[in-house]
């Protein structure tokens, strides 16, 4: 009697033991599985070669990252540090081309019309002290948004010639408040040709340079790494927002008022145009 009772127990334990070694070698595989669908979905975000139509394009200072908007794109935006640009041809434009994406190879090429703009978002810093550790540090005390437009104008083509239509590395112009951004301030066959053709005409260094070491050596701000994807949707708003219209006849639209300011015309290599400020009573570095 003793003994048919054991053996019903020994059964009962080794049945649920085989149940628990199931479930947990099921789990894990799921696990797996998981991992796995991401690491596939990660990999599934890479723009494809081709061209893609651009809707809007912002440049951040903080780190010279550009963020595109792309149509026909899965994932609809890319963000990269370091972006090759170009001017569409006039036959190109004749037949109709608009601003886009080529990439080839990987690489990212921006092709642009002479008054597509962009965005440009200045980051005002100043130096604080900490007051946990009491160390000096670059902080973004607000930013101001503003449009760079790099290939408008007739001087900014008379200055390099043929080679405006060849992709090439562009920085911005020196940043001034209450204006938007004309021409370029450096170029070059890489970044660091164009950082330093920038420093020879400026004496010093980008903005995106100098912010992207002092912001991270403290810590203020960090980015994603360059030529990352992003699959972020772009924002219905225009309020600061580029349009890629017609530089001399379109619109900066501001997200402080309703008032509409109409650009003017004329331009130069590197200049500015007037446009409304709207920074405060805050000292700009």
């Amino acid at each position: 009697m003793i003994m048919n009772i054991m053996r019903k127990l020994t059964v009962v334990f080794l049945a649920l033991t085989l149940c628990l070694t199931t479930v947990s070698c099921g789990g894990g595989n799921q696990t797996t599985s998981s991992a796995r669908n991401v690491s596939q979905t990660s990999t599934a975000t890479k723009l494809s070669d081709g061209q893609y139509p651009v809707q809007q394009a912002t440049y951040d200072d903080a780190n010279g990252e550009y963020t595109l908007f792309l149509l026909n794109s899965t994932p609809p935006t890319l963000a990269t540090e370091k972006l090759q640009m170009a001017r569409l041809t006039d036959e190109e434009i004749k037949e109709g081309k608009k601003t886009y994406l080529k990439v080839e190879n990987g690489q990212p090429i921006l092709y642009l019309t002479e008054d597509f703009k962009i965005e440009y978002v200045h980051n005002v810093t100043e130096t604080k002290t900490n007051p946990q550790t009491g160390q000096q540090e670059t902080v973004v005390v607000r930013r101001e948004n503003s449009f760079w437009t790099p290939f408008a104008g007739a001087l900014a083509g008379q200055a390099i010639g043929s080679l405006l239509f060849r992709p090439q590395y562009y920085v911005p112009p020196m940043y001034q408040p209450g204006g938007g951004l004309t021409g370029f301030g450096g170029y070059g066959r890489s970044y660091d040709q164009a950082v330093s053709n920038y420093q020879t005409r400026y004496n010093a260094p980008p903005a995106a340079v100098r912010n992207r070491n002092t912001l991270r050596t403290t810590g203020s701000i960090r980015r994603p790494s360059s030529s990352t994807v992003r699959t972020t949707t772009p924002r219905t708003s225009t309020g600061s927002r580029s349009t890629g219209s017609g530089y001399g006849s379109g619109t900066l639209r501001r997200d402080t008022g309703s008032r509409t300011r109409r650009a003017p015309s004329g331009s130069s290599f590197g200049s500015r145009s007037r446009a409304p400020s709207r920074s405060g009573g805050f000292r700009r570095r």
